[in-house]
This record gives structure tokens, C-alpha cells and sequence, in this order.
């Protein structure tokens, strides 16, 4: 396994108390990071604290709405009053949302899930992002989907949702490629988490049906590439997006 070089580095995880979030604190944190959990879920804040490479590490953990960009902002300075600075932010909450057609997509649930997978993204990246403009140095990534690149059928709000966070990263990448400030989304394929529970068993057939490898990505292999996107080695890549899609991917 590569390690990368996380000394002296703080890094903020959205989602960090489960899944994908989870599993990439566990990879900073092995590199020497400090690490932030922001997480919704304060039984799942808890329960990370308490186990793997998290109880070991200096970490904090921090219940936080990022709906709400009050929220997001006291938790920004609580992050910095905490270690001093963020170098590094992976984020990774959302929801998959409701599984349905278009025709028949409730408004509310429509709303609600671009609410939690963009919207929030946006407050978070311009509240971080700031902290790094002000010391020259940053690494964003965002974690997207695949959905976000082809459409998941029966899944608009979702696909809709993380094709916005891939034009926000392409547009933040560009907008600080003047600094040592590196913006990048990935896009995996399904890996198996909670947020499977979300989701219609005939939609977890279909996105497994479309995975040339024929399983589902791991949450370790999200993390991998993650860790190398977040390094101060990956020096020049910018607005871009990674495909972690077993195959599926067709541009």
C-alpha cells in the first residue's frame, strides 16, 4: 500500500463518521494527519471516535448540519481554533435519496436531495477554500459519482445532484489554479455502504448489472485514490474528475 505524507497537515472529512468518509480519515490519518469528522449523525460520530485508526489519531469530531451554511461556518472555525489551519478537505456526505421516475419524483424529495448533495457541497468547499486562499496551499476533493456522469435511471435528483458537484469542482479547480490549491472530484462507482438502505433492491441490480468488474468498489480503493488526490504530491492535477467505476464509465 502507497502511504503518503500527512505530517503537519489538517484535513476536514465530510461524511467522515461512516462509508467512504470513514474510510478516507482512516487513510489520512495513517499518513500522520489531524483529522475533522463533520458528520450529521452524532451516534456514528461517536461510534468512529471510539474505533480503528481514529481512536489512535488526533482527531475531532463535529456534529454539523451542512444545509445549513451558519452551521458549516461555525464548524469551519471550530476546525481552525481546533489545529490552526485546513490543508485538506474530502467531501463525502450525501444521501442517495428516493428511488422513482421523473414523472413521478416528489418536488420535496427533489429538493431535499439537492439540498444535502450540492448545495451543501458548495457551503463547504466556499467555506474551506477561503482558509486556503488565505495560506496559498489546499487540496479539495470532492467525492461525486458516476450517476453524475451517465444518469442513473430512476435516480434524476442523485445523477443531477453529483453532475452539479462535478461542474462545481471544474469551476472552484480553475478558479485557484493560480495557488498551490488542487480541487478534484472522483467518481465511483456503488460501494456497498449505508447508503444502500436508500435504495430500492431493483436499483442496486441495476448499478451492479453495469459494472463491467462485476462487483461493486470497495470503500479502501475509493480511499486509495483519494489519499493521492489530497497529497501535496499530486502538485499539478486540477479540475479534474477520476473514475473509480470498474469499467462502466464511457468518457
Amino acid at each position: 500500500m502507497n502511504q503518503y505524507d500527512f505530517t503537519n497537515r489538517a484535513a476536514v472529512v465530510t461524511g467522515g463518521a461512516q462509508g467512504i468518509g470513514y474510510a478516507v480519515a482512516q487513510r489520512l490519518l495513517e499518513g500522520g494527519a489531524r483529522v475533522a469528522l463533520w458528520d450529521r449523525d452524532e451516534g456514528a460520530l461517536f461510534e468512529a471516535r471510539a474505533s480503528g485508526r481514529c481512536r489512535l489519531g488526533d482527531v475531532e469530531s463535529v456534529l454539523v448540519n451542512l444545509t445549513d451554511r451558519e452551521a458549516v461556518a461555525h464548524a469551519t472555525s471550530r476546525t481552525l481554533e481546533r489545529f490552526g489551519q485546513i490543508d485538506v478537505l474530502v467531501h463525502s456526505a450525501g444521501i442517495a435519496g428516493a428511488n422513482a421516475t421523473v414523472v413521478d419524483y416528489a418536488p420535496e424529495e427533489w429538493a431535499r436531495v439537492i439540498d444535502i448533495d450540492l448545495n451543501a457541497a458548495f457551503y463547504v468547499n466556499q467555506a474551506v477554500v477561503k482558509t486556503m486562499i488565505a495560506r496559498g496551499y489546499g487540496r479539495i476533493v470532492n467525492i461525486a459519482s458516476i450517476a453524475g456522469k451517465e444518469g442513473n435511471p430512476n435516480a434524476s435528483a442523485y445523477s443531477a445532484a453529483k453532475a452539479g458537484v462535478i461542474a462545481l469542482t471544474k469551476s472552484l479547480g480553475k478558479e485557484t489554479a493560480g495557488l498551490d490549491i488542487a480541487v478534484n472530484a472522483v467518481t465511483p462507482a456503488a460501494a456497498r455502504t449505508k447508503i444502500f438502505d436508500q435504495m430500492k433492491q431493483e436499483h442496486i441490480d441495476y448499478m451492479l448489472s453495469k459494472i463491467p468488474r462485476g462487483r461493486f468498489v470497495e470503500v479502501k480503493e475509493i480511499a486509495a485514490m483519494v489519499a493521492w488526490l489530497a497529497s501535496s504530491e499530486n502538485s499539478f492535477m486540477t479540475g479534474a474528475v477520476f473514475d473509480l467505476s470498474g469499467g462502466r464509465a464511457t468518457y
